[in-house]
């Protein structure tokens, strides 16, 4: 889920090491996002490229991954510090496919600077099997999209899982050793109310997860949800939805979590490496259908179509359906966009060419000045994407 989605599911200053990533030389490429399409259930929120898992057509999919990877090291340099398998949903594989898969890339990358390897899991797809099998390929982190702890909207979501099995899923990836893992939850969700929300962060905070992701619903077009709100039987509310991210502030905090991004929570030292690395805009490299690369100002896409995307890769042929070359000006302002929705801000000396506007932020509440840098105050992370927008 990621996942700002320029790299797939989630943009080089002096942020990079404020951030404890040190910035790869200009011919190395050190992040990796893996784009895995297939899910066993189409939710009908979500707008990334996804399709029903097809058993045909998985193994043949790995195969062209594997294929990509292998051509893409022939261009550029890859020494990763992060790889992040996203979808989708990668348990969707089968236990096989993921060795298979995770095999092949430690066969061909150099992973002696490998400091994080997430895989995204849908608690209905975690099996003791998966898990061990993730652990031994070498994979250290692992993103549960719980969402919620309420059934009742578990099914409004259309998600394959209930409360007691994604509870049941988190104690067995513990139990396979893993002590790094994330929850991905959702709020402002139709009719949800704020005793659910503070009920699903209670339960959360008590498993004792390393780091909680929390979403804000979007109505993306070419959903069903999308089609719902048009219909007027679902609608926004932004006053709700801030009383909603200003209880996970405040409960999330007071739990012991440093809210280190407008929607990542962690706890010390378990801060998201991958992501990290988007916001201070590393170059990393995008595989799989639909998935996004970024390597100095050139960006592409590949097509979003798994059959499409295999039938060129295993021909010998690209799998990129556009290309963008960016400019200097267009980074910076991605840069600033993304740093600004983090704890540290963005450098004062990147936003002069705004004064008269950090003025207002500042006199409104919005921006406060912290050792050097511009952070967004409490009231402005209500505010996040209205304030960044003012500086691309």
């Amino acid at each position: 889920m990621g996942k700002i989605m320029i790299g797939g599911k989630e943009v080089m200053s002096d942020s990079s090491i404020d951030n404890g990533i040190e910035p790869p030389t200009p011919d190395t490429v050190a992040h990796i996002y893996v784009h895995i399409p297939f899910c066993a259930r189409i939710c009908p929120y979500c707008a990334f490229y996804k399709e029903r898992a097809d058993s045909s057509q998985t193994q043949r999919f790995c195969e062209a991954l594997l294929q990509e990877l292998d051509g893409a090291r022939g261009g550029i340099s890859l020494v990763p510090e992060t790889i992040f398998i996203g979808g989708g949903t990668p348990t969707a594989l089968t236990t096989s496919q993921l060795e298979f898969l995770l095999g092949g890339f430690r066969e061909r990358l150099d992973l002696s600077a490998l400091r994080e390897w997430t895989v995204e899991a849908n608690p209905g797809s975690v099996s003791v099997r998966k898990a061990a099998a993730l652990r031994n390929a070498g994979v250290n982190r692992i993103s549960l999209g719980v969402q919620s702890w309420d059934d009742e909207l578990l099914k409004l979501l259309g998600r394959e899982h209930n409360a007691a099995q994604a509870e049941a899923s988190f104690h067995l990836l513990r139990e396979a050793g893993f002590t790094n893992l994330n929850i991905d939850l959702m709020f402002g969700l139709p009719g949800q109310t704020l005793a659910q929300w503070e009920e699903t962060l209670r339960r959360t905070i008590a498993l004792g997860p390393e780091h909680i992701s929390t979403y804000c619903l979007t109505y993306e077009e070419d959903t069903e949800f999308f089609a719902r709100q048009q219909r007027g039987e679902f609608r926004e509310d932004s006053d709700s939805d801030a009383r909603f991210l200003e209880s996970a502030m405040q409960m999330l905090e007071n739990a012991g979590f440093e809210h280190y991004e407008i929607s990542n929570y962690a706890r010390s030292g378990y801060a998201s490496l991958h992501n990290r690395a988007y916001w201070a805009g590393e170059d990393y490299l995008g595989l799989g259908p639909s998935a996004f690369s970024t390597v100095g100002l050139e960006r592409s896409q590949n097509v979003a179509d798994y059959r499409i995307y295999a039938d060129r890769i295993l021909a010998g042929d690209s799998a990129i359906s556009s290309t963008e070359s960016l400019t200097p000006e267009m980074k910076r302002g991605e840069r600033i966009a993304l740093s600004l929705r983090t704890r540290r801000g963005v450098p004062s000396a990147e936003l002069k060419p705004w004064p008269n506007e950090c003025r207002e932020f500042e006199e409104l509440g919005l921006l406060r000045e912290v050792d050097g840098n511009f952070v967004l105050t409490p009231r402005g992370k209500l505010l996040a994407d209205s304030v960044a927008e003012t500086f691309i």
